[in-house]
């Protein structure tokens, strides 16, 4: 008898059964292919917008991604470094194949953890319970929670053109017992597309006819923690290039042969991820579109045609590959494909990511509805926690939209749903500016802490990083620069001299002034400061942050505070909607289906109004009473 049962070993699946081992859980991680642990069967890359922002915010919690990314790296660029730190995001090239080596290898170190390698033909439950999981072989195997990360692989084909195939990415098996299972338990299930484009011989791209795209000089982190350094020690570049006029033509000339054109596919696609056949179709005003060369492996000889998705059938996608700047001549490795998968309708789980049909039964990733590794990998953490949780009689961690990144893409998913594979974008999030790559530790670290996931060690360095910067903010606050240290550097930034002296806070607080110019300020005036911490830059940087940004974060803390008014307000768990007067039926409908557990989240349901809101509230008052 396991605690906790994790079906599936990609981004989600590795970090729900790591979490709920390392919480002292007895964990088994069930999968069809162990050597395909934590594969990258899209882009060999990790983070981006919003994305590097859920690394980091796993990392704080004490998940492995982004310490895994930080050792197989091979190009890190920080995105939007010259706008403000609410967008500011990072994102990784990896290398696709040490990177699941690397997961892999990790997994069979986690104390409290099985592996075992065998399809999951069913899920066996106990009454409205979980209690197990049976292989192919017809083996049993009993736990007290189950958590399923099945990523593509549930009754998925692959499809280009008219000719289609059932089997999962990179040719691995598909599952078909899953899907009957949870469509035996009550579940909806929903159709969902995807797709990768084709892969290259590297060798035979002539490189000439492309722009090189280098990382940043300096090797970025994701993990807050030391000893994480590439294994490698390589700097990769990337490749930019652009369609033309001859590749759209082409591709509107085949339409009919697409299989998303061509009435083959079923599911629904990705809306910001879309194929180019799609891009072409929708954006038909644009003479061309970006399209990324970049390498999958040190290892191999291949690279990844990011941007250049299709459900082309062979012989159009070999003529539209040529038509690519470098490619004329190229040796194709892999075509390009679509893949259809089934999904749940996220709307039939829980803020905790359990089901609402079947106890003890939790599910994370894109059997969620979403796309993307970080967004698989940061549900998988929740997941595992609060299967966990649960196992322990405690109650669930739910992270808040004002939290984390995580928390808000599990709030959209349970509380309005999804029809298409989501995404996350920082243009989702109503609290971008507190929702920073740079404070994801000061926001969750103490939540990893208290759930078992962060170590003695881990939180001390922590709370010794949170004593210096106040203890930095105060020494700001409380030294005053003299006009003469000060006017010549503001002059070479082109900045107004000083009227006054004025407090190293108060000038830090200028767009053009870094901490590093009110270092050399405060040296020069013979005023120099030591902390009691091994990364002053990264102290500095979140201290010149708190004073530039203050006012706005302020604000943003009170439209926080206001909010949790309305999340503070729990709606009793067996209430009757029907007996609710004077809500609109969409409303009343839409409640009964999410059943939210407070008032804040019934105001984020699509097609809930507010004045349906406030004839809740009074009604919800009213059973309070009686």
């Amino acid at each position: 008898m396991y605690d906790v049962i994790v079906v599936g070993a990609g981004h989600a699946g590795c970090e729900a059964a790591m979490a709920a081992a390392n919480m002292g859980l007895k964990t088994l991680l069930a999968t069809g292919n162990l050597n395909m642990t934590a594969s990258m069967p899209c882009n060999p890359s990790i983070g981006g917008p919003a994305k590097g922002v859920v690394v980091r915010e796993i990392d704080a919690l004490g998940g492995y991604m982004g310490k895994n990314a930080d050792l197989c790296q091979i190009q890190t660029k920080m995105l939007n470094r010259s706008k403000g730190p609410a967008v500011w995001a990072l994102r990784f090239q990896c290398d696709k194949l040490l990177y699941a080596r690397e997961m892999h290898k990790h997994l069979e170190t986690v104390e409290n953890l099985d592996l075992v390698e065998g399809i999951v033909e069913d899920i066996l439950t106990d009454g409205d319970s979980v209690s197990g999981i049976m292989l192919e072989n017809g083996d049993k195997i009993m736990a007290k929670a189950v958590v399923l990360t099945t990523g593509t692989y549930l009754d998925s084909r692959i499809l280009r053109g008219h000719w289609t195939s059932k089997e999962g990415p990179d040719g691995q098996r598909t599952s078909k017992g899953i899907s009957a299972a949870l469509r035996r338990m009550g579940f909806t299930i929903q159709r969902l597309k995807t797709g990768t484009p084709a892969r290259i011989k590297a060798s035979t791209i002539d490189f000439s006819k492309v722009s090189v795209e280098n990382g940043d000089e300096i090797t970025w982190h994701f993990s807050f923690d030391k000893g994480y350094e590439s294994l490698t020690g390589v700097k990769a570049p990337c490749y930019l290039a652009y369609t033309n006029e001859e590749i759209h033509n082409l591709i509107r000339a085949n339409l009919d042969k697409s299989a998303m054109y061509g009435g083959v596919v079923e599911g629904i696609g990705p809306r910001y991820c879309p194929s180019i056949e799609d891009k072409v179709v929708r954006f038909s005003d644009k003479e061309r579109h970006q399209i990324f060369y970049e390498p999958e492996s040190l290892e191999i000889d291949q690279e990844y045609i990011q941007g250049f998705s299709t459900s082309m059938p062979v012989e159009v996608q070999d003529q539209m590959i040529r038509l690519l700047p470098g490619l004329k001549d190229c040796e194709v490795i892999r075509y390009a494909y679509a893949i259809e998968y089934d999904a749940i309708d996220p709307l039939e789980l829980w803020p905790s990511l359990e089901t609402k049909l079947v106890k003890g039964l939790f599910t994370a990733g894109q059997i969620n509805g979403t796309s993307g590794y970080e967004e698989a990998a940061g549900q998988g953490l929740m997941a595992g926690i609060n299967a966990g949780l649960k196992v322990l009689g405690k109650k669930p961690l739910i992270l808040g939209r004002d939290e984390a990144y995580i928390g808000l893409m599990i709030d959209d998913l349970v509380t309005k749903g999804t029809k298409e594979p989501y995404r996350l974008l920082t243009s989702r999030s109503e609290f971008r500016l507190l929702l920073r790559h740079d404070n994801a530790d000061l926001r969750l670290r103490k939540k990893g802490f208290e759930v078992g996931l962060i170590s003695n060690k881990q939180y001390e360095r922590f709370e010794k990083k949170l004593k210096a910067i106040e203890d930095t903010k105060t020494f700001f606050m409380e030294n005053k620069i003299k006009q003469q240290f000060a006017d010549p550097i503001l002059e070479s930034l082109g900045s107004a001299p000083l009227t006054e002296s004025l407090p190293a806070s108060a000038i830090l607080k200028r767009p053009e002034v870094t901490y590093k110019h009110i270092l050399t300020m405060l040296k020069e005036q013979g005023l120099e400061f030591n902390i009691d911490y091994d990364d002053i830059d990264e102290v500095l940087e979140q201290v010149e942050i708190s004073f530039k940004y203050e006012g706005y974060i302020r604000k943003a803390y009170d439209q926080a505070a206001r909010m949790k008014s309305y999340e503070a307000k729990l709606i009793p768990s067996d209430i009757d909607y029907d007996l609710v007067d004077n809500i609109a039926l969409e409303a009343r409908e839409k409640l009964k289906k999410v059943r939210p557990l407070t008032i804040g989240q019934a105001s984020r349901i699509s097609g809930v109004n507010p004045a349906d809101i406030s004839v809740l509230v009074v009604y919800v008052e009213k059973l309070r009473r009686m």
